[in-house]
C-alpha cells in the first residue's frame, strides 16, 4: 500500500519517461526504463549457456567456448545481460548521471554472487583517459565499482589502473580489429604494490569485443595480480 502511494506521488511530482519506449516511469526503483522494457530485457540466468571465458551467449550448452576470446588476458568475463532495452537505457543514462537505480544494484549483486566472484580481494574500474573524465566529470565504471564494493564489502581501487593515452569513443559498427587498435597498450598500473597478489574483479559498463578488458587484465597481471575477472552491466552481441 505504502509503495503504491509513494510511486504515484513520485510519478506526479517527478514525471519521467522511459529511455527505451517513451512511456511514463511510475516506479523510481527501475531507473530510466519502464517495467515493460525491463520485462523485455534479456537478463542472464544459470540456464543460459555461455562461453566459459568471455560470457558470450552460446547456441548450445554443448559448446563451452566461443573461440572469439582466444588470447584474451582476463580469466572470466560475465555481464548482467544483453545490451538492449532497459540495460541499454541504463548504460546510456549512466554516461550523464552517476547513479545506479535500486534495480541495477540488485541485479549487480545477484550477478556477483551467482558467477562466483566472492573470492575477489579487490575491485578495479576500467579507467577513462584524463581528457574523457574531465569532459564527463566522472567515470561511469567507477560508479558501478563503488556501488558493488559497498554491497560486497570489498575494497575499490580507483587509482592504480590508469589509461595512458586518449582514444576515440568507440562507434557503433567498429569492427573487432579497429576496437582492439584503439585501446592497445593504453593501460598501465601506477601503484603496482597494491595490485601484487590481488584477485581483481574488473568493472566496466559494457563488454563488446573484450579488447579493453583484455588489455586492462594484461597490465594488472604484469604487476602480479593472481587473477582478473570481469563484470559488466551489459554484453553486446
Amino acid at each position: 500500500m505504502f509503495r503504491a502511494v509513494r510511486d504515484n506521488l513520485y510519478s506526479t511530482l517527478f514525471p519521467a519517461v522511459c529511455l527505451c519506449c517513451g512511456a511514463s516511469i511510475t516506479t523510481p526503483s527501475l531507473g530510466n526504463a519502464c517495467a515493460d522494457c525491463w520485462n523485455q530485457t534479456n537478463i542472464f540466468d544459470e540456464c543460459l549457456p555461455l562461453c566459459n571465458k568471455c560470457g558470450r551467449p552460446e547456441p548450445s550448452a554443448s559448446r563451452l567456448k566461443c573461440w572469439q576470446c582466444d588470447g584474451h588476458e582476463y580469466d572470466r568475463a560475465r555481464s548482467l545481460g544483453i545490451y538492449s532495452f532497459a540495460l541499454k537505457a541504463a548504460v546510456v543514462g549512466l554516461k550523464t548521471q552517476p547513479h545506479l537505480s535500486p534495480k541495477l544494484r540488485q541485479l549487480l549483486a545477484e550477478a556477483f554472487d551467482k558467477n562466483g566472484f566472492a573470492d575477489s580481494t579487490l575491485i578495479v574500474a576500467v579507467p577513462l583517459s584524463r581528457q574523457r573524465k574531465l569532459e564527463r566529470g566522472f567515470n561511469q565504471a567507477e560508479v558501478i565499482a563503488q556501488a558493488l564494493g559497498r554491497t560486497a564489502g570489498i575494497s575499490v581501487d580507483a587509482h592504480s589502473l590508469v589509461r595512458t593515452k586518449h582514444s576515440p569513443i568507440h562507434r557503433a559498427g567498429m569492427d573487432e580489429k579497429a576496437r582492439d587498435l584503439s585501446v592497445k597498450n593504453s593501460f598501465d598500473v601506477a601503484r603496482p604494490k597494491l595490485i601484487d597478489g590481488q584477485s581483481v574483479l574488473l568493472i566496466d559498463d559494457v563488454l563488446t569485443t573484450g579488447a579493453t578488458a583484455s588489455y586492462c587484465a594484461k597490465a594488472l597481471k604484469r604487476c602480479g595480480a593472481s587473477a582478473v575477472n570481469v563484470l559488466t552491466l551489459a554484453r553486446a552481441v
